[in-house]
């Protein structure tokens, strides 16, 4: 008598796997927003996989714009390469001796990819010097970020647009304070604009010659024009706003536009002589030594230090909102840094001239061997997204979210994706889907670029992994976000079709 049974686990894989792997056709909600969008269907790439089942393929060997999905690389590599309790750290040290409240040489400020180290962490260490009773530096401040080669990779290196000297655009050295920022605040009242800039540099100003106009004051940055800084007399220098701004209109905004050694100088003076500190000497950058940093560099001792939080909670913050300099950071540290010796992390002895971007390719495509996942489609400039010549299929993507899904340190991984219609970059999306606080997800945006990638749990409660990319320029205008969020949606809805057969 025949009678229907499940198929065996394996053989009802195999044949979901021939099943899935022809589906090419996309979703009919997907295809309709194409449509009417006038995106064709050969400007998006997609995968859907159930397990080992390939649910959906379209396109999705081919390399791709990733925008921000190529953190999906970055943050996985790093941390399996370095570990959960990798964390970077900052360093005061000096080879001088300390004779009656004075240093009596040089201080060293060391930078060890500390993602943590800020206007706040600066004064807890000083204020360890003075704690030591220190009270005179009778030499250099000498900054020293060669744990990274080129040590300011920010010097020559072209803007990626015209607002390089807002937050997303900072690019990151091994000693990177405060991110480089000045936090701004406008507030025009009365026909006239007040500002207040923080933290307090020494002997910093802050002037403006914008506008006041009758505008929407949520529209403020339409008027916005590249700041600058100018040197005046005995060492003074002002940071002077441009453009225009609205009338009875009070916001905040944050900006890079010093130069990094003039703002890690002004902030220190400002710090010291706060805390009753006075510096004899000049700052300055540490000069190359042509010899891969150590922990504990010969004839100096460490005065304080600071070490960041361990590596998953960094990665929450770059995956959740998108930061593209805690990625760029990351990156670097992985062609610099290994996960054991120097407190969870320890330099990385590199043959010249071989630099630290340079390694940290090298590092994720050995990763990438020893998962089996081809990555000829992969082309990595920063590990940021931010960038025009980086590219990735789909396919790619899909393979790094399955390696994590069977890595020890998935949990980590997972949590630090935004998830949908609760956090990060996913927080108003998908509000009144299935997928809602249920599909972890990183998103990806540039101009002519729209991305999604990540776990979605489907009708079932099986987690599948989902993967899309947009290029286009039509992908604006929130097309190409309503196109990834159906496809989200769809697999949110889907049901694996139950297998029968006789026997």
């Amino acid at each position: 008598m025949l009678r229907p049974v499940l198929l065996r686990p394996l053989l009802l894989a195999a044949l979901l796997a021939g099943i899935g792997s022809a589906h090419a056709q996309l979703p009919e909600a997907v295809s309709l927003l194409l449509r009417s969008a006038n995106i064709p269907e050969d400007a998006i790439g997609a995968i859907v996989l159930r397990g080992n089942t390939t649910v959906l393929s379209h396109g999705a060997e081919r390399s791709m714009e990733p925008a921000s999905t190529m953190k999906i690389v970055t943050t996985a590599v790093s941390l399996e390469q370095l570990g959960p309790i990798f964390r970077g750290r900052t360093e005061l040290r000096t080879s001088a001796d300390v004779i009656n409240g004075v240093l009596k040489g040089d201080l060293i400020l060391r930078g060890g990819a500390d993602t943590d180290f800020n206007a706040d962490v600066l004064e807890h260490m000083l204020q360890t010097l003075r704690n030591q009773g220190i009270t005179t530096i009778k030499g250099d401040l000498i900054l020293d970020r060669q744990l990274f080669q080129p040590a300011r990779p920010d010097i020559g290196a072209p803007p990626f647009d015209e607002s390089s000297e807002f937050r997303y655009n900072v690019i990151p050295d091994a000693l990177l304070l405060n991110t480089n920022l000045l936090d701004i605040e406008l507030n025009s009242t009365e026909g006239k604009l007040k500002l207040l800039m923080m933290p307090p540099l020494d002997n910093v100003s802050i002037g403006s010659d914008m506008k006041l106009i009758k505008g929407n004051c949520a529209r403020w940055e339409d008027g916005w024009r590249p700041p600058e800084y100018v040197r005046g007399p005995n060492g003074q220098l002002q940071v002077i706003l441009h453009g225009t701004f609205p009338q009875n209109c009070k916001k905040a905004t944050s900006i890079n536009v010093l130069d990094r050694t003039d703002y890690a100088d002004r902030l220190f003076r400002a710090t010291w002589k706060r805390l009753g500190g006075t510096l004899m000497g000049s700052v300055r950058e540490a000069a190359p030594s042509g010899v891969a940093p150590t922990a504990d560099p010969v004839g100096t001792r460490m005065l304080a230090d600071h070490v960041a939080r361990a590596l998953p909670e960094v990665l929450r913050d770059t995956n959740k909102n998108s930061d593209n300099t805690l990625a760029r950071t990351l990156f670097f540290s992985l062609g610099s840094l290994q996960s054991d010796g120097w407190l969870g992390s320890r330099p990385v002895a590199m043959a010249a001239p071989e630099d630290t971007a340079t390694r940290a390719r090298q590092v994720i495509h050995e990763w990438m061997v020893q998962h089996n996942i081809d990555d000829q489609s992969l082309q990595i400039d920063n590990g940021s997204g931010l960038s025009r010549t980086e590219r990735v299929s789909p396919r790619l993507i899909a393979g790094v979210l399955q390696a994590m899904q069977q890595s020890v340190w998935a949990p980590e991984f997972q949590s630090s994706l935004p998830i949908a219609a609760l956090d990060g970059t996913m927080r108003k999306r998908l509000l009144n889907s299935p997928a809602a606080a249920r599909a972890r997800i990183k998103t990806g945006s540039l101009n002519n670029v729209v991305a999604i990638a990540g776990y979605v749990p489907d009708a079932d409660n099986q987690l599948c992994i989902v993967v899309a990319m947009i290029n286009s320029k039509l992908a604006g205008n929130g097309n190409g976000r309503a196109i990834t969020d159906a496809l989200i949606d769809w697999v949110a809805k889907s049901s694996a079709m139950p297998v029968i057969a006789g026997q």
